[in-house]
C-alpha cells in the first residue's frame, strides 16, 4: 500500500527496514554503552589523559587502513553480507574486553581489542550506508534516513547514561562489554532476515584508481568538500568526549553516573535540534547556517572548558550537540543529493574517513593536548581553533557561503 508523503512512520511500515532499524538501534546502544565503559576503566586504571587519547588512536588506525578497500567492496559485493561479516570482529572485540576486565589484563589488551573493533567498523560503514536504498523504496528513503539519524542520536543520549548507571550499579564495566557483544550478535541475526532488492554491481575495481573516482568526486564538488572539511576540523580540534572522564572526576567531582550524563548531553541537544529542523521550513541559506553553527559549537566548547559547575557544563555540552546537528543535517543531505548511485560506496568511504579522523583521531588529539596543556586550557584552545577554521573555510570556499536550500543543492 502506498504511503502518504507526510506519513511519519512510512519507512517503518516496511518489514526489511524494521529489521534493519531494530538491529542498528540495538548495536548503536551497545556501542555507546561500551564507549563509556572503556573510557571509565582506562582512566580508572592509569589516571593519565594521554591514555584516553590512545582509545581513539587504536580505533582510527585500522579504520584508515581499511576504508579504501571497504568502500570498493561495498560497490562490488553483497552489501548485506558484508555488514553481517563486519559484526564478527566487533562482537569478538567486546568479548575480549569483557575477559580483559574480568581477568585484570593490562591496558594494552584493551587497545588491541579496540583495534579489532575498528577493523569491523571500517568494513561496516560504507556497506551499511549504501545498503539502505536497497531495503527502502525511494518514496520512503528520506523518512528512513530521518529514522536512522534519530535512532543513532537516541542511542547517543541514552547509551552513555545507561552505561554509566550499569557501571555504578554492577560495580564495574565488564557486564557492559557482554551486553554490547549481545547487541552486536542481535544485529547480525536481524540482518540475516533482511531481503534487500538486488542491484547490478558497478564493476568497481579494488585498486587506488577505483577509489580515486570517489575521492575526485568529493574534491571537485566544492561545497560538499568544504562542508566535510569544516565538520572534520571543528570536531578534530574541539571535540571533548574522550577526556570527559577527567572533567567528571577531577573538575566537576561526579561519578560514573555523572559521566554518563555528560556524554549524553550533546546527543540530547542534537535530538532537540533535529525535532526543530523537521518542523520548520527548509533552510534558505544553509551555507550560512552551517558556518554560524560551527562558530556556536566552538563558543560552547570554550565555555565548557572554563566551567567548574556540573549543570552549566551539561548545558554547554547540550549546545555543542545542538549546533553540531545542523552540520550533520547539511552534510548528510549534500552527500545524499549529490552522489551518483555508482559511487555511493566509495563516497561513503571518503565520508567515513572524514568522520573517523574527526572523531577517533580527534580523541587522540584531545588526550595529547590535555596531557601537555591541561584539560581546561586544551579545550578552550580547541574551541578557539574551531572558530578559526570557520573563518578560513568561509574565505576559501565562496560556494559554501552561497549555498542555499538543501533541496536545490
Amino acid at each position: 500500500m502506498p504511503s502518504s508523503p507526510t506519513d511519519p512512520y512510512a519507512a517503518l511500515r516496511g518489514r526489511d527496514f524494521r529489521l534493519f532499524f531494530a538491529g542498528k538501534l540495538a548495536a548503536d546502544f551497545g556501542s555507546q554503552m561500551q564507549n563509556t565503559a572503556v573510557l571509565w576503566e582506562i582512566y580508572g586504571k592509569t589516571g593519565r589523559a594521554i591514555d584516553l587519547g590512545y582509545v581513539g588512536l587504536a580505533q582510527i588506525v585500522p579504520y584508515l587502513l581499511l576504508a579504501i578497500p571497504a568502500g570498493q567492496l561495498a560497490d562490488r559485493v553483497d552489501r548485506r553480507r558484508l555488514v553481517m561479516a563486519s559484526q564478527v570482529p566487533i562482537a569478538l572485540a567486546s568479548i575480549g574486553l569483557a575477559l580483559a576486565s574480568t581477568l585484570g589484563w593490562s591496558v594494552s589488551w584493551v587497545y588491541a581489542f579496540l583495534a579489532l573493533s575498528g577493523v569491523g567498523k571500517a568494513l561496516q560503514q560504507p556497506a551499511r550506508s549504501s545498503l539502505l536504498p536497497q531495503i527502502v523504496p525511494m518514496d520512503r528513503f528520506t523518512n528512513a534516513v530521518t529514522w536512522n539519524v534519530s535512532g543513532f542520536q537516541l542511542a547517543m543520549v541514552a547509551g552513555p547514561a545507561l552505561g554509566g548507571f550499569l557501571i555504578a550499579w554492577l560495580g564495574g564495566p565488564k557486564w557492559v562489554y557482554w551486553i554490547d557483544a549481545g547487541m552486536t550478535i542481535l544485529f547480525l541475526g536481524l540482518l540475516a532476515l533482511v531481503r534487500p532488492v538486488p542491484t547490478e554491481r558497478m564493476g568497481a575495481g579494488l585498486g587506488l584508481r577505483s577509489f580515486a573516482e570517489g575521492l575526485a568526486f568529493v574534491f571537485r564538488t566544492k561545497a560538499l568538500f568544504a562542508s566535510l572539511s569544516l565538520d572534520m576540523l571543528a570536531v578534530l580540534f574541539a571535540g571533548v568526549t574522550a577526556i570527559l572522564p577527567i572533567f567528571a572526576k577531577d573538575i566537576l567531582g561526579v561519578d560514573a553516573d555523572g559521566l554518563g550524563w555528560l556524554r549524553s548531553a550533546p546527543p540530547l541537544g542534537a535530538i532537540v535540534t533535529s525535532a526543530i529542523l523537521t518542523h520548520r521550513p527548509p533552510l534558505e541559506r544553509s551555507g550560512r547556517a552551517l558556518l554560524v553553527s560551527v562558530v556556536g559549537f566552538g563558543a560552547a566548547t570554550i565555555a565548557f572548558g572554563l566551567s567548574t559547575s556540573f549543570y552549566f557544563s551539561l548545558g554547554m555540552l547540550f549546545l555543542t550537540g545542538a549546533f553540531d546537528m545542523v552540520s550533520v543535517v547539511i552534510r548528510h543531505t549534500l552527500v545524499q543529493t549529490m552522489t551518483p548511485d555508482a559511487l555511493r560506496g566509495r563516497v561513503s568511504a571518503v565520508n567515513g574517513i572524514f568522520i573517523g579522523v574527526s572523531n577517533e583521531l580527534g580523541a587522540f588529539e584531545s588526550g595529547l593536548a590535555a596531557h601537555w596543556l591541561g584539560p581546561s586550557p586544551s579545550v578552550v584552545a580547541g574551541g578557539g581553533a574551531a572558530i578559526g577554521v570557520v573563518v578560513l573555510v568561509a574565505w576559501a570556499c565562496p560556494e559554501l557561503r552561497r549555498l542555499g536550500r538543501l533541496e536545490k543543492a
